[in-house]
């Protein structure tokens, strides 16, 4: 008995060994991306991204707590505007601040992640315009600790994130085409 026993704990040991070692061996760092064409030019879309006030009507974020709650600091737009939200356990706590932004073209913000876990990613809004329309990337990049190597075997940031960037890109191309 005491064998068979033995050999279960040696295969559980190598099953979880196995499971660390690929997880160690994820990349180091992430990138989720979406982009769509809006039908507006840059100069019309570009303040929707570059100001936090203008988030709501465009953020599925903004969407998932109706009691979020929002404060602003810094710029009231472009490069030092601060936004930071508190909410429910699926919105958390977190700070993004503009520390690039280049009319009409580049908005870079730094986030921070504080709750329901520790983060700090880039995220980045790029316009090109192409004939009588504006192509709009949302990217976000960051580092993968450990732990979101092992959090990502189980879901995929790219599934995760995308889906709410396409989303958000939706609404971005909804509100600026309303305006154009």
């Amino acid at each position: 008995m005491s064998h068979t026993v033995v050999m279960v704990l040696i295969v559980i040991v190598v099953v979880i060994a196995a499971f660390l070692l690929f997880a160690a061996s994820r990349p180091n760092a992430f990138r989720v991306e979406r982009r769509t064409r809006i039908k507006a030019p840059a100069e019309k879309i570009f303040p929707f991204i570059d100001n936090f006030h203008d988030w709501v009507a465009w953020s599925p974020y903004e969407k998932i707590d109706p009691a979020l709650q929002r404060s602003y600091s810094g710029a009231e737009r472009g490069k030092g505007a601060v936004y930071e939200w508190l909410g429910n356990n699926k919105v958390g706590k977190g700070r993004m601040e503009i520390t690039q932004s280049s009319p009409p073209s580049k908005v870079v913000i730094a986030l921070h992640f504080m709750k329901p876990f520790e983060a700090r990613n880039t995220a980045e809004f790029t316009m090109v315009p192409e004939g009588d329309a504006t192509t709009v990337t949302w990217a976000m990049h960051g580092s993968s600790p450990f732990m979101a190597k092992v959090m990502c075997i189980f879901m995929s940031m790219d599934n995760m994130v995308g889906k709410q960037f396409e989303e958000g890109l939706a609404n971005l191309k909804r509100v600026a085409e309303a305006g154009a």
